[in-house]
């Protein structure tokens, strides 16, 4: 393995872990693992090549040792749990389905929207109470709830937004109330958080993956109707234009990840300082190429230069998740 990856992510430690059990094995453990874990774990595990037998056997041993050590024996249940997911998948990551096995009560229904198309899901909630959508949405991946929250009307969305910014948790009767009704039309098989979702910062994730018009008519809305709630959210959304504020390093590895035809396009709408930013972590000569190419590009569609620029963020976005780079400014924290 190249030495980039001498320190693994995460990710990628659970997948050399799974990798070494195992085609059999490896499927049964992730069978038990939600669309998006089942997916990073899936990229992470394509991007495996020439790992050597000594990162094998360090990843095979830190695990020996954890359950040596911290068995259900010697201290409780969670503690133990808790533990080897932190190892394996690391702090963000292990966040989320800790609270799912832990804290949860067998939120079935729920949980197996997560597998359904954003549109079939819409059609599903799209007659329910806007509270109720709110909820569903909260629970969802943020891109997942983005595209779902595009597929409903316009005059409702602001509203629902609204309502997913100040949803500070429900109580596990009513998720279970709400499971239930879900559950009616499909089953799954895990566990889900009964609580603690939604919130200004789950509204702003969601509003970083909707088109920039549906985002700034959303946020026009809500603005309108609650200033301070609509500066909260604003302050928490990471924009193209932030990107200027992260640090060289980070730029450098997310420049390796996306096209070039795909940053020309995004640059062609930029403010100087973001290109600046991207000319001075490219060599010489590729930072001249890359303004000889926005020069020859001739006028582009705004829809393009935003679809291009909403790439990108989704892109830092997911690098961000998986601890590979540091995303500054818009209000919120990456590590």
């Amino acid at each position: 393995m190249p030495e980039v990856m001498a320190k693994l992510t995460g990710a990628e430690r659970a997948a050399v872990f799974l990798m070494s059990l195992g085609e059999n094995e490896a499927a049964e453990v992730m069978k038990h693992l939600g669309p998006r874990e089942v997916q990073q774990l899936g990229v992470a595990m394509s991007a495996m090549e020439n790992v050597t037998r000594d990162k094998v056997n360090e990843v095979i041993g830190d695990f020996v040792q954890t359950v040596e050590e911290q068995t259900s024996l010697g201290i409780g249940n969670t503690d133990y749990v808790r533990s080897v997911l932190v190892k394996a998948l690391g702090e963000d990551r292990a966040g989320g389905i800790i609270d799912r096995i832990l804290m949860g009560g067998n939120t079935r229904g729920l949980e197996q929207l997560k597998w359904l198309d954003p549109k079939t899901i819409a059609e599903m909630i799209r007659l329910e109470h806007p509270q109720i959508i709110a909820i569903v949405l909260a629970y969802l991946d943020s891109d997942q709830a983005a595209q779902v929250l595009q597929q409903l009307p316009e005059r409702t969305r602001h509203d629902i937004v609204m309502r997913v910014a100040t949803l500070e948790g429900i109580q596990p009767a009513a998720l279970k109330e709400l499971d239930e009704i879900m559950e009616r039309q499909f089953s799954g098989k895990q566990r889900i958080k009964s609580s603690s979702i939604g919130g200004a910062q789950a509204a702003a994730n969601m509003l970083n993956f909707l088109e920039s018009s549906s985002e700034s008519q959303i946020m026009e809305q809500i603005s309108d109707i609650d200033s301070d709630l609509g500066d909260e959210i604003q302050d928490l959304m990471f924009v193209f234009e932030d990107l200027a504020d992260v640090d060289d390093r980070s730029v450098q590895m997310l420049l390796r990840e996306i096209g070039t035809d795909v940053l020309v396009m995004a640059l062609k709408g930029a403010d100087e300082s973001v290109k600046e930013k991207f000319f001075r972590n490219v060599s010489k000569r590729a930072g001249e190429m890359l303004r000889d190419d926005l020069e020859a590009k001739g006028p582009v569609r705004v829809s393009e230069v935003e679809s291009a620029q909403k790439e990108i963020l989704a892109v830092a976005r997911r690098m961000a998740d998986e601890g590979q780079i540091a995303l500054g400014g818009g209000g919120e924290d990456y590590v």
